[in-house]
């Protein structure tokens, strides 16, 4: 490990990038346990400083791939959001998961509890709300108490998500659990407290091993980089956004630039609301996880304010055509609708929810 710290950490003039081979083997070093604590920090901070590399980025990937359990969705929709969270906007990929679902897409979502550097609200912790909240307005019972880690996140078994997934086509990857290496590194990334390539290469990891992704980024720089990335991964049809907080969801309230992949090349494209009539201004919103699932369910019961419905039907409406599910971006939003009014995205919701909770009373 010493040697390949040697070549990140020779500051920002010497420093260079390692081959994929060279980021492998450190990569493979890190997961293992065999590099110490500091050697690991010291090169992940020598990384940020650097700025990784694609091919060093695809290595991490491809390390950690190796060490997690799959479970392929044939015809599926990964989308790849930031596992530091989210603080400020409202999470439309979680309503936007159960139409598709409705509309025939299988959709997999993927996080954890909140990291840094953002520790925002993140999937996992809406996901438990959603779950809370529904149960209570169904039966007026307590909340349910899941499995839960140390850091007070519901955790249910991949037999139980995959179940799930059956029930309703929404799949949610718990990545810990999923991908122990990410369990293990956890401590140090707190401690750290930077971004670093694991905030990467973590949502690349593609668990329901699907060739159609989309996936957000939130620096400029590292846009194009990604869109090559997914492509040397297997990705067939894609759709890279610099969206809200570094996340895939596309905003209503300005022009969006994604990196468009299909058939192996990708090319910038613009996508504006406006264009659509979808158009609304973001309220400004004090986010805590309970709000945001309560947003989420408003939007599947019909009944959420004009920015949250617009937002899940763009969404909604731009990954049904990216996993060829519609021919246009018109048609997706008119299946979209269809799926919210008449109650299909709602009761994939509750499948879901519905198989979990089962799950919950059989422990």
């Amino acid at each position: 490990m010493i040697s390949l710290l040697k070549e990140v950490g020779r500051g920002k003039r010497g420093a260079r990038d390692l081959t994929y081979e060279e980021a492998r083997r450190a990569a493979e070093l890190i997961v293992t346990g065999e590099a110490t604590q500091g050697q690991i920090g010291a090169f992940l901070a020598a990384e940020r400083i650097k700025m990784e590399s694609a091919d060093e980025i695809r290595a991490f990937v491809d390390v950690l791939r190796s060490r997690s359990m799959l479970h392929p969705v044939p015809g599926s929709l990964d989308c790849a959001g930031p596992y530091d969270g989210r603080t400020k906007t409202f999470m439309a990929t979680i309503p936007t998961a159960f139409v598709l679902a409705s509309c025939g897409l299988p959709a997999t979502l993927h996080g954890s509890a909140p990291l840094p550097p953002k520790w925002g609200i993140t999937t996992q912790t809406v996901l438990h709300e959603l779950i809370q909240q529904i149960r209570q307005a169904k039966t007026g019972d307590l909340p349910m108490t899941p499995v839960v880690n140390d850091s007070e996140e519901f955790r249910f078994s991949p037999d139980a998500l995959i179940g799930a997934a059956q029930a309703s086509g929404f799949l949610y990857v718990s990545s810990e659990d999923w991908c122990p290496p990410l369990a293990s590194l956890r401590c140090i990334r707190e401690e750290l407290g930077l971004r670093t390539i694991f905030n990467t290469a973590e949502k690349l990891i593609r668990y329901s091993d699907s060739t159609c992704m989309v996936a957000g980024v939130f620096h400029g720089t590292v846009f194009e980089k990604l869109a090559k990335l997914v492509i040397e991964l297997g990705i067939q049809r894609g759709l890279i956004i610099q969206g809200m907080e570094g996340s895939e969801d596309i905003p209503v309230d300005k022009s969006t630039r994604t990196y468009l992949i299909r058939n192996g090349s990708s090319s910038l494209y613009i996508i504006d609301p406006e264009y659509y009539e979808l158009q609304a201004e973001a309220p400004e919103e004090d986010w805590t996880a309970s709000r945001q699932a309560a947003a989420a369910l408003g939007v599947l019961h019909g009944n959420a304010d004009m920015h949250h419905m617009n937002a899940v039907l763009l969404n909604s409406a731009v990954r049904l055509w990216i996993g060829s599910r519609a021919d246009s971006i018109e048609e997706g939003i008119y299946r979209a609708k269809a799926a919210i009014e008449e109650g299909a995205a709602l009761q994939a919701c509750l499948r879901w929810t519905h198989a979990l909770t089962l799950h919950v009373k059989s422990l």
